[in-house]
C-alpha cells in the first residue's frame, strides 16, 4: 500500500492511493473502523495494515465519490513529524570517489531536525546565508516497530516503508567545520514522498533505481545495489547505538552526479526556481522547486 499525508480543503489529512486518486480515510463512513485511521494507528496496531487491505480497497469503488485527484491536495511529507531524522553519508563508492573522500569503513552518520522535513510539490526556501546549495537524491525508509541493538537478518523485518527523499544541502555551510549539521537542517531541506510504500510492495530495497533530474537534466543515475552498506547493515548499525522508534526515518545516501563532485569550475549550484525530481523504482517521483 501507500500512504500519503496531504492538506484538502484546508485540513491535514491521511489517506491511501487508490490507483492515480488518493482515498482520504476521513471520507470513509464514519461505521467503518479504518475512518479515523493515522500513522499512528497503523504503527501501534499490528493489524491495522491487514484491516485496511481487507476492508478499504476492495470497496474502493463504493467510496469512488471520496477519490481526489493528486493534483487536487497539497502533499507534506509522507512521515510529517518523526522524532528522528538518521542519515548515511558517503554511501555510494562513486560518490565517495567523486567528492575525493575515503571510502567509508562503517557507516558514516548525521542527522536532520524535524523541521526539514517538506513533501512533494512544496518549495525549498533558498537560506539567505547560503550560496552554494546541492541535490542529494537518496532511498528513505521509515521504521515500523522499535529497533535497538538488532541483527543485519532482523533489521528489514523493523521496517515499515520506503519513499524517495532529497537530502538538500547547503555545502558552504555544510563544509566550513567537520560536523556537516548546519548544512544539512535550514528549513524544508528534507522532502520525503509522495508516498509512503509498504515493504512489501516496494520489494527489494538494495535493487532499485535512483534517478535525480534538475530542470528535465537527468544528474544522477545508479542503483541502491552500488551502496557499501545496505539497507539492513545500515539498519542494524544506528540500532547498536540509537533506539529507533517507530516513526523514525533513516535517509541512506546519494549516488554520485552531485553538483559537489564536478570540478569546481563546473559547479552550478541550485538556485531559485530550478526544480529537483528523484525517482525510484516502484516508489515514485518527488519533485520540488526551490523558493
Amino acid at each position: 500500500m501507500r500512504f500519503a499525508h496531504f492538506i484538502l480543503d484546508g485540513k491535514e489529512c491521511f489517506g491511501t492511493a487508490v490507483g492515480d486518486s488518493i482515498l482520504p480515510f476521513s471520507a470513509l463512513p464514519d461505521s467503518s473502523p479504518c475512518s479515523s485511521f493515522t500513522l499512528d494507528s497503523l504503527l501501534q496496531d499490528g493489524n491495522a495494515l491487514e484491516r485496511l487491505r481487507k476492508e478499504v480497497l476492495p470497496a474502493s469503488d463504493e467510496v469512488a465519490d471520496s477519490l481526489v485527484g493528486e493534483d487536487e491536495v497539497e502533499f507534506l511529507g509522507c512521515v510529517p513529524r518523526p522524532s528522528k531524522i538518521i542519515c548515511v553519508g558517503l554511501n555510494y563508492r562513486s560518490h565517495a570517489l567523486e567528492t575525493g573522500m575515503p571510502i567509508p569503513e562503517v557507516p558514516v552518520i548525521f542527522s536532520k531536525f524535524s523541521d526539514t522535513v517538506s513533501g512533494h510539490r512544496q518549495l525549498i526556501p533558498v537560506p539567505p546565508n547560503a550560496t552554494q546549495i546541492d541535490y542529494e537524491g537518496e532511498l528513505g525508509l521509515m521504521i515500523g516497530k522499535e529497533t535497538f541493538c538488532t541483527g543485519r537478518d532482523e533489521a528489514l523485518a523493523r521496517v515499515f516503508g520506503f519513499f524517495p527523499a532529497n537530502d538538500f544541502s547547503a555545502r558552504d555551510l555544510q563544509l566550513r567545520t567537520s560536523q556537516w549539521l548546519i548544512g544539512k537542517t535550514p528549513d524544508a531541506f528534507c522532502p520525503v514522498g509522495p508516498y509512503l510504500v509498504t515493504a512489501d510492495e516496494a520489494g527489494d530495497p538494495d535493487s532499485l533505481r535512483i534517478q535525480t533530474h534538475v530542470n528535465g537534466e537527468l544528474r544522477q543515475d545508479s542503483s541502491t545495489s552500488d551502496m557499501i552498506f545496505s539497507c539492513s547493515s545500515i539498519v542494524s548499525y544506528i540500532s547498536q547505538y540509537v533506539r529507533m522508534r517507530p516513526g523514525d526515518i533513516i535517509l541512506t545516501g546519494t549516488p554520485s552526479g552531485v553538483i559537489l563532485g564536478k570540478p569546481s569550475s563546473q559547479r552550478n549550484w541550485l538556485k531559485k526556481g530550478d526544480e529537483v525530481s528523484v525517482t525510484i523504482e516502484r516508489l515514485g517521483t518527488l519533485t520540488n522547486r526551490l523558493a
